[in-house]
């Protein structure tokens, strides 16, 4: 990743990774048959460390009793964190963005999918425990959805995710808004249960 990061894609090579993990190039390509292979193993574990992240963030916000939209922010914020230390400073970020798609398309639908199962896991634990219940008509996977649609929505104001500070900020305020209109407290919903007694008695 060090190589890429300061070379970008195509201008790296087998070599200069071999040289950067203090191995031959012949030691190198017994374990990685090209440098697009060789490309596709180092998104794998970027990805992995990210999930692993999340999933440790996740935790370490429930157990502090903090609520569903700061649990979904520490959660998001971590995964996209190891994300942003990997290519810090690297002047070819949209070039390594892309190429991640057309390289290891197939990577990043299976980790999409498994980011988004976390954060629908996530959701279902914190309003279990908060005793919160979902509006009418969205269920947890639809919020989990929203929740990955925010994050790539805010791309479009940040299409490299930079400055990752400012970025983070607009992802965070979007959240909040999203978690609110979707969620409501026990008290809120046996309140609109009464209203709409008292209604059908009228």
């Amino acid at each position: 990743m060090r190589v890429f990061r300061r070379h970008g894609f195509r201008r790296s090579s087998i070599e200069q990774a071999a040289e950067e993990a203090g191995l031959t190039r012949q030691a190198l390509y017994h374990h990685f048959s090209s440098k697009e292979a060789l490309f596709r193993g180092a998104i794998e574990r970027l990805y992995e460390r990210a999930l692993a992240s999340e999933v440790a963030a996740a935790k370490t916000a429930e157990e502090a009793g903090r609520d569903l939209a700061d649990v979904i922010i520490a959660e998001i914020g971590a995964r996209l964190g190891v994300l942003f230390a990997e290519l810090k400073g690297s002047p070819h970020l949209e070039e390594l963005f892309s190429e991640h798609l057309a390289q290891a398309r197939d990577l990043y639908q299976n980790y999409s999918t498994r980011f988004g199962a976390e954060v629908a896991g996530t959701i279902a634990r914190v309003c279990r425990a908060r005793k919160l219940k979902l509006v009418s008509g969205v269920t947890v996977q639809e919020l989990a959805g929203c929740v990955e649609m925010a994050i790539h929505g805010t791309k479009s104001a940040y299409p490299s995710m930079q400055p990752a500070d400012a970025y983070l900020e607009q992802l965070a305020m979007m959240l909040r808004m999203l978690i609110a209109g979707a969620t409501a407290s026990p008290a809120i919903t046996r309140a609109q249960k009464s209203r709409r007694k008292t209604g059908d008695r009228k």
